[in-house]
């Protein structure tokens, strides 16, 4: 999820040239294209401390002096912002998506399939698209979404589950996938394992407490995972897990531990029949049903990471209990008497609150050690290089130590480390990456997964990075494709999250899972002499289509239509007519979406927080990154809210229905500019309205010069509250709504604004959220899209029997049919019904962020963790 700082990828190439002829960070940036880019100060950052690592010179700079942060920093705002949507303005009680999710499979189905339009390869080092704003040549190679757990066993069978897209299965030792698990309620992944008797478990709702995690239904278990698929009757117990996310299983004799957002709780693996046993919950007040679940810091309270089991005693456990962002029950505890304790005397495992966040198990073999990944609130909030308390091992094998500390950040920063001298360093965002794992026959052989793959193979004294963050800033990188191919060797993606240890005809093999999917190495395998791995095989074949799409844009080519899109930490995909990979032609992560109907290679493309890029050709270039005007293939057009932070993370542009050249941006203002494509600076966006102090944009839409902008501030559930403004394109006519106090449109996120193109008093409004029987806040309200035909002067509640699932993204087509983007897939009704269906068959149940018709007169979904789908929508009729 590195939101960021590694996305100073963006400008590398003319920074590095601006640190090698010692530019000051303000001259680097003017000739990369001056105060248009904001995130140029750090792609500087990066890029200049590593030239000046390798010129043997002291670092330039230090990152977070002047930008407002960290990288973590930013991916926790995040994080907050893509709750506050669902969450806002208060606490989502349990059982919500079950709820939506039973009330959806009542629906009535209407014809016509989806196609996915993106289950093929994705390369992030296309050479076609090595332009100044992209990523390519960072050594990744082909990716997909984010994997979030791994199992693997010896007979090359492999399983991996991904962040909101379900559970995958290779006979291969990786690639050539098939989805197993379609059919469940819930495809957001906490964790995999395979257990003694080879059935596969899988723990739903994903753990990272990060921006696109989503909660789970519970615990599922398939007897045969080679041949079988998952059905909802494989949940073990009942619904006491739903609603929540599952960091981690553990498996102690008779019985399998879960660690919980709701608590530690147990169930028997002899039967799955009965429910889940709450084992520990610290603060048991702020459970769902207790005196204090309304608290708006319930949700924050009864987290819990890991579970460590004594391998010579199952009914010996220490549990790894607490908030990331740090609270005073954070701690180790262990069963004292009958009664939980929190452990005081581990050697060198903390057991100061402050200093133990997010935690990380794993154990050898042959029970003769124990390993811990340990995050520190503390470090998390006052250290701008990093968060990571340290690496630990307890030569006793037993959980409760001694624990000896075998390496810090600066120890794994000097092991090899891409991060040396970026101004962050490993453990950055150790709130976020965590995996560990041990050789099953060298107990002093362990992976870590940090921001990048660490190993040791002598029980932490000596630690290398196989897996570096990227290839940019050392010796060996180029951008020249012909080089770089054969100079660097292949790299991971960044941000680690699963690893599995699995072999096949004997050859053992390690698999990690990070924000780019899944990626495999021999055991022992070979590195150079950096300790940077030389055999990494990318297991993303395009069979897996687990991208995690913000928005999707479609436009004209001669020979069809380009295919575009934003993602999380994949930058922007873009396929074309006969590609048979798709490319990246901008990098980092990838928001909002402006793609010409009329030529495809006209994109827009929101990088975070409003930094806008503009291309003309598709980025495409001929491999040398330049910032010289006459050969440039991309400009950074941010808007000024950019800069000055007034922009939400993933921040609304879109394009005026019947003008394509006028665009409109939010943050704190609504943004006009009317050069569309030709637009070469940030300054030439015109501040139409502003929507005033601490409001900040979430929708924007435009037909004719017509505008309207909904937002929120504050947006969080301390306060929340909304509105919305609508005025002219050249800054006439604006004022805010009044939206009535009794609830027509209720106090809750607005997602998605859509203009009737006939008539643009008439708007369809999507909102987020559930409504005010599972949200205590308020103001929460019922319902989820809403009608005005006067402009907004007046509005009605036109749900209908629309299931209560958050609605992200609203279509009116041209025959007055509605079409919604939930979390839980597209719904439709027909102009002249008052009933919603379930639209088309074959799409996953999974987020569908933004929803766009295309030249070509087909409808496209943005899936966050299924990739883009499309359908004929006279088939929704």
């Amino acid at each position: 999820m590195a939101a960021t700082s590694r996305h100073g990828r963006r400008t590398a190439a003319a920074l590095v040239t601006a640190a090698a002829l010692g530019l000051t960070i303000t001259q680097a940036q003017a000739a990369s294209g001056g105060g248009s880019d904001p995130f140029g100060v750090r792609a500087l950052r990066h890029q200049a401390q590593s030239h000046e690592r390798h010129a043997g010179r002291s670092a330039l700079v230090k990152e977070g002096d002047d930008d407002g942060g960290n990288e973590g920093e930013e991916i926790a705002e995040q994080a907050d912002q893509y709750a506050e949507a669902r969450t806002s303005p208060g606490i989502v009680a349990p059982g919500a998506y079950g709820a939506a999710y039973t009330a959806l499979r009542n629906l009535p189905r209407t014809h016509g399939n989806w196609r996915d339009v993106t289950q093929l390869p994705y390369n992030s080092d296309d050479p076609r698209y090595r332009d100044v704003n992209s990523n390519s040549s960072g050594g990744a190679g082909r990716v997909t979404g984010r994997v979030t757990g791994l199992a693997a066993d010896n007979h090359g069978d492999v399983y991996a589950g991904s962040a909101n897209g379900g559970v995958f299965r290779s006979r291969t030792g990786g690639g050539h996938w098939t989805e197993i698990s379609d059919r469940l309620p819930a495809l957001s992944t906490g964790d995999l394992q395979l257990d003694g008797r080879g059935r596969l478990w899988y723990a739903t709702g994903e753990a990272n407490t990060s921006a696109t995690s989503f909660l789970g239904t519970g615990v599922y278990v398939l007897d045969d995972p080679r041949h079988g698929r998952f059905e909802q009757r494989d949940r073990v117990g009942g619904d006491e897990l739903e609603s929540t996310s599952i960091h981690a299983l553990r498996f102690a004799g008779d019985k399998v531990w879960a660690a919980t957002t709701l608590g530690v709780w147990s169930h028997s693996t002899k039967t799955l029949k009965g429910a889940w046993k709450l084992e520990f919950a610290p603060n048991p007040d702020y459970l769902p049903g207790h005196a204090k679940a309304a608290d708006p810091n319930a949700a924050y309270k009864n987290i819990t990471n890991d579970i460590a089991v004594d391998p010579k005693n199952p009914d010996r456990v220490v549990l790894a209990v607490g908030w990331r962002g740090g609270d005073d029950y954070n701690g180790f505890y262990a069963r004292s008497g009958g009664t939980w304790k929190r452990l005081t005397s581990l050697g060198d495992l903390p057991s100061d609150s402050a200093d133990v966040g997010n935690v990380t198990f794993a154990h050898s073999a042959d029970g003769s050690r124990y390993y811990a990944i340990d995050q520190s609130p503390e470090q998390t909030n006052e250290n701008p290089d990093s968060g990571l308390e340290g690496i630990f091992v307890s030569k006793s094998g037993s959980p409760t130590g001694p624990w000896t500390r075998i390496a810090d950040y600066r120890q794994l920063r000097d092991s090899g480390s891409a991060l040396t001298g970026a101004g962050y360093q490993p453990g950055i965002q150790a709130w976020y990456n965590q995996f560990l794992t041990v050789d099953p026959k060298n107990p002093d052989h362990v992976y870590a997964g940090l921001e990048e793959v660490f190993e040791t193979k002598d029980g932490g004294h000596s630690w290398t990075v196989p897996g570096p963050y990227w290839n940019f800033g050392f010796p060996c990188w180029s951008i020249d494709p012909s080089r770089q191919s054969g100079s660097c060797p292949a790299t991971v993606h960044a941000d680690q999250h699963a690893v599995a240890v699995g072999s096949d005809h004997g050859s053992p093999y390690v698999i990690v899972g990070d924000d780019g999917g899944a990626f495999r190495r021999p055991l022992n395998g070979s590195a150079n002499a950096d300790g940077h791995a030389t055999d990494w095989t990318s297991l993303n074949d395009g069979t897996m289509d687990a991208l995690q799409y913000y928005s999707v844009g479609v436009g004209a080519d001669g020979h069809g239509v380009d295919v575009t899109g934003g993602l999380q930490d994949n930058g922007q995909s873009i396929l074309r007519p006969h590609d048979r990979v798709m490319g990246s032609n901008f990098g980092g992560d990838g928001g909002d979406t402006i793609t010409d109907p009329a030529n495809g290679c006209n994109t827009a493309q929101e990088y975070v927080y409003l930094a806008v890029s503009v291309t003309q050709n598709c980025a495409v270039n001929d491999g040398s990154w330049t910032t010289d005007p006459s050969r440039a293939t991309s400009y950074s057009v941010a808007p000024p809210d950019s800069a000055t932070g007034e922009a939400r993370f993933i921040a609304p542009l879109n394009a005026d229905l019947k003008n394509s050249s006028t665009w409109v941006a939010g943050g704190r203002h609504v943004w006009i500019n009317t050069k569309g494509w030709a637009i070469r600076s940030g300054s030439e966006w015109t501040a139409a309205y502003d929507l005033g102090a601490g409001h900040t944009a979430t929708a924007v839409a435009s037909s004719g010069g017509t505008v309207y902008a909904a937002w929120c501030g504050p947006c969080n559930n301390q306060g929340f509250t909304r509105g919305i403004a609508v005025g002219n394109a050249d800054g006439t006519g604006w004022h805010q709504l009044n939206l009535p106090a009794d609830g027509t449109v209720p106090n809750r996120y607005l997602s998605g604004l859509a203009v009737d193109p006939a008539d643009a008093h008439h708007v369809l409004l999507a909102v987020n959220g559930f409504s005010r029987k599972w949200t205590e806040g308020p103001g929460a309200g019922v319902g989820h899209l809403f009608e005005t035909r006067d402009g907004g002067a007046t509005w009605k509640d036109v749900s209908g029997n629309l299931p209560d699932v958050p609605a992200n993204s609203v279509v009116l087509l041209k025959d007055g049919t509605t079409v919604l983007g939930t979390d839980l897939g597209v719904l439709v009704r027909g102009p002249h019904s008052g009933g919603w269906k379930v639209a088309g068959r074959n799409l996953p149940t999974t987020a569908v962020m933004q929803l766009r018709t295309g030249p070509d007169g087909l409808l496209y979904a943005a899936t966050h963790g299924r990739g883009i789908w499309a359908i004929d929508p006279r088939r929704l009729r």
